[in-house]
């Protein structure tokens, strides 16, 4: 699946809120947005910062979903039509099927500092679920699986575990214990304005 393979911290410029695509380095001072706290491009600096427009913000909330999730818009579009056929809220639901892919359930385990770097365990096979190689990043994980990084030498990142995940200890092994609720979802994303820009 195609990803974007551009300057990462020129996203969250572009959005006007970090989006924390760098690690511990988007918290630093060396952060793009903290250097230059502006749109990118020659015009950025002198670009008025006026009221947005409704489909403005809409289409700004789904730019956002897919730089921190990291994918294209074939691929997202997909998991919003997914979401649509689904039971229930919409908006949350989408959440839960981006929080639920393999990447990003390795990130929130804290085996990796970014879901970039996730995606790159993943696809270089790295990455075991219930004890057999995965290489799909996109993979839909369920309450119960068991996932493990192998063959990668480093402890757990300290951030804070979500509920709905364990790991085993200070290993690099763990499992997920539930499907998330929105009040589970640490993420700035006004799920709704997604929902409402693909239902134009």
């Amino acid at each position: 699946m195609a990803r974007y393979t551009g300057p990462t911290e020129r996203l969250s410029r572009r959005a006007g809120v970090n989006l924390f695509l760098k690690g511990e380095r988007s918290e630093g001072p060396k952060s793009a947005s903290t250097r230059r706290p502006y749109a990118p491009g020659q015009h950025g600096q002198s670009r008025r910062s006026g009221k947005r427009s409704e489909y403005g913000k809409q289409l700004l909330e789904k730019q956002k979903a897919k730089a921190i999730y990291g994918m294209l818009e074939k691929q997202f579009r997909r998991y919003y039509q997914l979401a649509q056929r689904s039971r229930g809220n919409s908006g949350e639901r989408l959440l839960q099927l981006l929080e639920l892919r393999l990447d990003n359930i390795v990130y929130r385990l804290g085996f990796a500092d970014t879901r970039r770097q996730a995606r790159q365990y993943v696809t270089h096979g790295l990455v075991r679920v219930d004890g057999v190689k995965a290489s799909i990043p996109s993979m839909q994980m369920e309450p119960k699986q068991v996932i493990e990084l192998v063959k990668i030498d480093r402890t757990p990142s300290k951030q804070d575990l979500p509920v709905w995940v364990r790991r085993t200890g200070k290993t690099l092994k763990g499992e997920i214990l539930a499907v998330p609720g929105r009040d589970d979802i640490a993420t700035e994303i006004e799920e709704q304005l997604i929902i409402e820009f693909y239902s134009r």
